[in-house]
């Protein structure tokens, strides 16, 4: 099979001709990054997704950033609360809001939603966290201030709350990140923290009747990111040699809760490193260890099934870093388009034991040859140009 019969240039037609092809219409179509920060993918992504709203339906894009940081956009775009400026600096974490391709994202989703009565959604899927985390304060009481009952009222107060909460400072200490010492999660406070927010989620499923549909959206995802930060303190605070794999996993797991809550409100493109949306298990060299975990895409799609697909996007030259001719990549760059769209799985039958890509730059993670056959298609750059290290991590 020549390698040109697995792919076709990257444009609106391929995408749609994609969706057809799959077994089952997508609630959630993940768009891998097999690096952040590259100019030239952000670009296509924003073409992609203005295809996939006005021609097959799509109204959510979701990405790999603060969940909570993320209704700051939300809100700008479905009412034009605050200033493109000001949402670009607080509703994205990870330092994407200097990204020139979400702010032109941003930018036509509001211009969109001004004109269109079916509103487009914004979503941040990622927790609050890095290596490090946030304080749980703010999930707490968000949750805190939409319940009414018993329990917030007379058993927990605000105060309480607030005193057992105590500095953020203490909650994002970095050092805990390589320190478990550090970590608060442990402590009596958290600890009593664990349970008050699982009362708190219980409490929210006795009054969900009572609330708005956009309260319990709202309600749903402080509960969901309370329980989730706590857990993953508690965590922290672990001195096991497992201590970064349960971590890891933890982070996509709360990244696939967050995913299921964006497939309710239908199709959606999902955007985020090739590592968080693989089907397959994620490998992750970090100092003396080799991490594994399974990714948030193979929960997701243990949920969705079919209704799950994902896109792996891979780069040729990267700077000055240029794809043995025996790799994936290499094979990729003969192609006569700049943007290709492959049939991966077509792609695999096509190509005889290719090695295994190793990309001076650090930041690029390469394909996996022997994954092929899990990834729906692959969205090929035969050169990336405008790239920045920025803040995020894989």
């Amino acid at each position: 099979m020549d390698i040109k019969d697995t792919a076709r240039p990257l444009d609106g037609a391929g995408v749609s001709a994609l969706l057809r092809s799959l077994p089952a219409r997508p609630l959630l179509l993940g768009l891998g990054e097999a690096r952040h920060f590259v100019g030239e993918l952000g670009e296509l992504r924003n073409e992609i997704f203005r295809h996939l709203v006005e021609h097959e339906g799509y109204r959510s894009f979701a990405v790999e950033s603060d969940c909570l940081m993320g209704l700051v956009v939300d809100d700008y775009i479905t009412t034009g609360a605050g200033t493109l400026d000001d949402v670009m600096e607080r509703g994205f974490s990870h330092g994407f809001g200097a990204s020139p391709a979400n702010r032109d994202l941003v930018r036509w989703m509001r211009a969109y939603n001004e004109e269109h009565d079916e509103k487009l959604r914004f979503f941040g899927f990622d927790g609050p966290l890095e290596y490090w985390a946030a304080s749980p304060r703010q999930a707490l009481t968000a949750l805190y201030a939409l319940l009414d009952g018993p329990l917030p009222r007379t058993v927990v107060t605000r105060e309480i709350l607030d005193t057992l909460l105590g500095p953020d400072d203490r909650w994002s200490n970095e050092a805990a990140a390589m320190d478990p010492s550090q970590s608060i999660g442990r402590s009596a406070d958290a600890r009593r923290l664990r349970l008050i927010a699982d009362d708190l989620v219980a409490l929210l499923d006795t009054q969900a009747p009572q609330l708005s549909p956009e309260d319990r959206e709202r309600a749903a995802l402080y509960g969901r990111t309370a329980t989730g930060l706590l857990r993953y303190h508690y965590w922290m605070a672990d001195a096991s040699p497992e201590r970064w794999t349960r971590l890891s996993a933890l982070r996509d797991a709360m990244m696939a809760a967050n995913l299921r809550a964006v497939a309710e409100h239908g199709p959606a493109l999902v955007f985020a490193g090739n590592l968080h949306l693989q089907r397959n298990k994620s490998l992750m060299p970090f100092g003396d260890q080799s991490l594994e975990w399974w990714s948030a895409g193979a929960i997701t799609a243990t949920h969705l099934g079919d209704r799950y697909a994902f896109l792996a996007s891979a780069l040729g030259t990267v700077g000055d870093d240029t794809p043995p001719p025996d790799t994936v990549e290499g094979v990729l760059s003969t192609l006569p388009w700049d943007h290709s769209l492959i049939d991966a799985r077509r792609l695999a039958e096509a190509i005889t034991k290719p090695a295994a890509r190793i990309s001076r730059d650090f930041a690029y993670f390469p394909l996996d040859p022997a994954q092929l056959d899990t990834i729906d298609a692959v969205v090929f750059l035969k050169q990336a140009v405008r790239l920045s290290m920025g803040a995020a991590p894989s």
